[in-house]
């Protein structure tokens, strides 16, 4: 791993957060950043000594530019911030669409385009999508269609912008994760090959793989258990 900082957007809280954990054991110096300032700067004081806490917010790009201005060099980039929106189309709300949109097509490339100055050859890149993208359910079109797109953009990313890596992630159901903590859930259980599901270690582990195998590029990578198989 090269010269620079672990930077892990969406980092304070759930997935985004344990992968700071994990460069942060490695001995890596970290950033973390969440829509909410002060939220950011008391999740990088829970993690420890060596991490730093900014607060901007992905759907209004505009704003990313300086509140990631002190931060640099930087070796991984994790792109980790999700919003779970319930956006039924007979109701829709075009603002919640809007903002998830923009946050996830827009903020995610729009934080890379910042940090192009910051980020070496060595450097990788990890984008969180998500299973909806192939199991939609009812509320769900925006989040499939972003997630669609985070398929799509890591491979204009690894042409555009060779040779720093980017891959995505799609995690199915993370069983431990708290969104799904005693939530009924054995039906999915039932249905997944391995009879279990995806734990937050796994999705770290996943993570960690992606940012640090030099062979992995431009690939799309399921952590589910299986679950789409059936």
């Amino acid at each position: 791993m090269g010269n620079g900082c672990v930077l892990v957007v969406g980092g304070t809280a759930g997935l985004g957060f344990e992968v700071a954990r994990h460069y942060l054991d490695g001995g890596k110096s970290v950033v973390i950043t969440g829509r909410d300032p002060e939220r950011a700067a008391a999740a990088a004081a829970g993690l420890g000594k060596g991490v730093t806490g900014l607060g901007f917010d992905l759907s209004q790009p505009e704003g990313i530019a300086a509140a990631l201005a002190g931060v640099g060099p930087v070796s991984r980039l994790v792109l980790a911030a999700i919003a779970r929106d319930n956006n039924p189309v007979r109701t829709y709300d075009i603002a919640s669409a809007i903002s998830l949109t923009t946050m996830k097509l827009v903020g995610y490339t729009a934080t890379i385009h910042t940090l192009l100055d910051r980020l070496s050859d060595d450097s990788s890149v990890v984008l969180f999508g998500g299973r909806a993208k192939d199991r939609p359910y009812p509320g769900s079109t925006t989040v499939t269609t972003v997630n669609g797109g985070i398929s799509s953009v890591i491979r204009t990313l690894a042409i555009e912008l060779a040779p720093i890596r980017f891959n995505a992630i799609h995690p199915g159901i993370v069983g431990d994760s708290p969104f799904w903590v005693n939530k009924p859930l054995d039906a999915v259980v039932a249905r997944t090959p391995t009879k279990r599901l995806a734990t937050m270690a796994d999705v770290v582990d996943a993570t960690a793989f992606l940012l640090e195998n030099r062979a992995m590029n431009g690939t799309n990578l399921y952590v589910d258990g299986g679950w789409m198989l059936t």
